[in-house]
């Protein structure tokens, strides 16, 4: 006669800490790998070559990041474009400047920036400073003149004491070059550390929940870090939009060939610096163009145009969810006292006739 074997009664907090050990493996696993790709926001500024980060300096530099009479017109400043209230950026599809004038571009974000290897969409500016030069000369942004800067600030007794601070041992330190270099040493500070992801680099796997780290797996099982990795996720390299498919016109302009306008070599058509995605669920629109207004829909594209691949609902919904934990602490900012002008100041130019 065969025996019959009693059931042993199931042991659910054994089977539960199984499947948690599991799961924690898991995301220990998944978090050496994102370590080997990514890294944390430091908790302070960087150090920048050539480019001592003095108080005095840093103080300049933010006054005349916010100071409007860098612009002909006294209204617009490097705060109209890199709203720090607002993800660093302005929020429209492309920036208005001097006489109403739409730009070219989307405005990319001043935050965490010096993280860059290059500034502006196309990379043609190396570092900071010299990005700051741009804007305030382009005559459809600031639509200004280094003589016409340098002027208006040595006007103010306040400015040519400040500068002379932060510049010390310079017979005459109000130069444009000198703003530009107190502006970089400014906005050097706008880093935003401790995002939830961050905490995950650090060590913290409850950083991120279960979704979010589905959507950091797909995010490096896709190839995204391709373009996206490093300390900014992006900012490091330059790629051609539309890898394996172009998009259409609506979002990236036939006009716009990219980087191609720097190098004039063929083939830099279209092509750009990989966005940042730090803080990306702040800095809509999204793409040069600033065409696309969702991150799901941005999501989405990219796995198009640079994949090859149609990510479905699922996938794009996840990916969109690990971007999110990108969002570190914005810096909290005081507006500045600016120095009142003075009969010596340039006037403002009209911004129409």
């Amino acid at each position: 006669m065969i025996k019959q074997l009693k059931k042993r009664p199931l042991n659910t907090a054994l089977l539960t800490a199984l499947v948690m050990a599991a799961g924690a493996a898991s995301a220990s696993e998944l978090q050496e790998r994102a370590k080997s790709m990514f890294e944390p926001i430091p908790q302070y500024p960087p150090v920048i070559d050539g480019n001592e980060m003095t108080e005095a300096k840093i103080e300049l530099g933010k006054m005349l990041f916010f100071e409007p009479r860098l612009s002909a017109s006294h209204l617009i400043s490097c705060n109209t474009c890199h709203n720090v209230g607002m993800g660093g950026h302005d929020y429209l599809p492309v920036s208005i400047g001097h006489g109403w004038q739409k730009g070219p571009r989307n405005s990319p974000t001043v935050f965490n920036a010096v993280f860059n290897a290059a500034q502006f969409w196309d990379g043609r500016a190396a570092d900071l400073a010299e990005q700051a030069k741009g804007p305030v000369q382009a005559g459809v942004e600031m639509s200004s003149t280094p003589q016409r800067v340098e002027d208006t600030l040595s006007s103010m007794p306040d400015y040519v004491d400040r500068f002379r601070q932060a510049f010390p041992g310079q017979d005459d330190p109000v130069t444009f070059d000198n703003m530009a270099t107190a502006i970089e040493a400014y906005e050097a500070t706008l880093i935003t550390p401790d995002a939830r992801f961050d905490q995950f680099l650090r060590g913290d796997i409850s950083a991120l929940n279960e979704h979010e780290q589905e959507g950091l797996a797909l995010f490096m099982d896709k190839g995204c870090t391709a373009c996206h990795a490093g300390i900014n996720l992006g900012g490091q390299g330059y790629f051609s939009f539309g890898l394996v498919a172009k998009p259409g016109a609506e979002i990236l302009p036939e006009g716009d060939k990219g980087r191609f306008s720097v190098t004039e070599t063929a083939s830099d058509e279209y092509v750009f610096r990989a966005s940042p995605l730090r803080n990306i669920e702040l800095t809509a629109p999204y793409f040069h163009s600033g065409a696309v207004w969702s991150l799901e829909e941005a999501v989405a594209v990219m796995g198009t145009a640079q994949l090859g691949a149609e990510l479905n609902d699922e996938e794009v919904t996840a990916i969109t969810a690990f971007l999110k934990t990108l969002t570190g602490k914005v810096p909290s900012v005081v507006y500045p006292e600016l120095p009142p002008s003075t009969s010596t100041t340039p006037h403002p130019d009209p911004m129409v006739p």
